[in-house]
C-alpha cells in the first residue's frame, strides 16, 4: 500500500510539471471557411504551400477547424484513422489559439503533445487506441540492392520535401528546380517511410528494408511517373503493394466545451 501511494504521488507531480500553454483559447467559428494553421516549433518544417506559414514562432493556431481536424494535428495521423466521438465533431467549427513564452526553446514535439493535451482537457476526451490493416505500401531493397549513400556524419540532420508537380518544359527552362523531389541528410528509412507515406495519394507506408543505418539522399519525379519505379532506378528500393497496420485513436466520449 505505500508503495502505491508513493507511485501515485510520483505520477500526480509528473502531469503537474508536464509542459503546458501559457495560454490557450477555444472557440466556436460559425463561418463556412474553410480550416487552416497548425503548430510552429522551433523545429518544423515549412513548404511554400503550408498552412502553418501564418503561426508564429510557438504557437498552435488552428482557425475554422473541426475537432477531428485538431486531433489529426496533434497525434500526425490522417483524419481516417480518427474514429468514433460525437456527430458534432464532424462538423461544428472552432478557432484554437494556444502559445507558450518561452517560444525559441519548444519544439513542433512538444507543441503536438501539449495540443493534445489542451483537447483532450477542454472536449473531456475519452479515448482509446486500437490497430487495424488498410491497403498501403511496404518499402523494401530491390533486387539488385540499396543504392543509398551512408551519412558521413557532417551536417545537420535534415528531411525536406518538395510535392508540388514539376514539368519536363519546366526543367529544361530552369523554373522550379526546387519541386517534386526528397532531400534528405542523416535520414534514418524510417524516416524516409514517413516522407513517402505524406506524399498525396500515397497512403501509409512501412518499412520492411531492415537498413539500419542513416542516408544523405536525393529523389525526384515528374508527374505521371511511377514512384516505386523511380525509388528503384535512383535508391535501389521499391514500393510492395500489401495490407500494413495502422494505429487508430477511437474517440468514446466528447464534450462541447465552455468557451475561455
Amino acid at each position: 500500500m505505500k508503495y502505491i501511494s508513493i507511485l501515485s504521488i510520483f505520477l500526480a507531480l509528473s502531469a503537474a510539471y508536464a509542459q503546458q500553454f501559457d495560454v490557450a483559447t477555444v472557440k466556436s467559428n460559425r463561418s463556412n471557411a474553410g480550416w487552416a494553421g497548425g503548430c510552429h516549433g522551433t523545429d518544423t518544417r515549412l513548404t511554400a504551400a503550408d498552412l502553418r506559414l501564418e503561426v508564429p514562432l510557438g504557437r498552435c493556431r488552428i482557425t475554422s477547424g473541426r475537432v477531428d481536424h485538431m486531433l489529426s494535428i496533434a497525434y500526425g495521423r490522417d483524419i481516417y484513422r480518427i474514429e468514433g466521438g460525437p456527430d458534432w465533431m464532424r462538423y461544428e467549427r472552432v478557432d484554437l489559439e494556444a502559445y507558450v513564452v518561452d517560444a525559441a526553446g519548444t519544439t513542433d514535439r512538444q507543441l503536438l503533445l501539449m495540443l493534445r493535451d489542451l483537447l483532450q482537457d477542454r472536449f473531456r476526451l475519452q479515448s482509446h487506441r486500437k490497430t487495424i490493416e488498410v491497403p498501403g505500401h511496404a518499402l523494401v531493397v530491390a533486387k539488385n540492392g540499396a543504392k543509398l549513400k551512408e551519412s558521413n556524419g557532417e551536417g545537420n540532420r535534415s528531411l525536406r520535401i518538395f510535392g508540388a508537380e514539376i514539368s519536363k518544359l519546366d526543367a529544361l527552362e530552369q523554373r522550379n528546380l526546387e519541386q517534386n523531389k526528397i532531400l534528405g541528410q542523416k535520414v534514418t528509412m524510417t524516416e524516409l517511410v514517413s516522407a513517402l507515406a505524406n506524399l498525396p495519394e500515397m497512403g501509409p507506408v512501412i518499412d520492411k528494408t531492415a537498413l539500419p543505418g542513416v542516408y544523405d539522399f536525393t529523389l525526384s519525379w515528374e508527374p505521371g511517373e511511377s514512384l516505386s519505379a523511380v525509388l528503384q532506378e535512383q535508391l535501389g528500393l521499391r514500393l510492395e503493394s500489401q495490407k500494413v497496420p495502422v494505429e487508430v485513436l477511437v474517440i468514446d466520449s466528447a464534450e462541447k466545451p465552455t468557451e475561455n
